[in-house]
């Protein structure tokens, strides 16, 4: 889990990566936890959060820029 200094801290681009892989990776959680339930449900969570904490600092970047 990355915390908002952290996310704070990344460039526009790194953003625009990192919430591509997030979004893929919780596409995979969703495949997961729909064939049989997964270990820790909060996983998918915690992932939509932190792809819209993300996505609001990317917007806020782009808005500043």
């Amino acid at each position: 889990m990355m915390k908002n200094t952290e996310i704070k801290a990344l460039s526009i681009e790194e953003l625009t990566e990192r919430i591509a892989s997030e979004k893929e990776n919780l596409q995979k959680l969703k495949f997961a936890n729909a064939i049989s339930v997964i270990e820790n449900p909060m996983k998918l969570k915690q992932t939509r959060r932190l792809i819209a904490r993300m996505s609001t600092e990317l917007k806020v970047k782009e808005l500043t820029k």
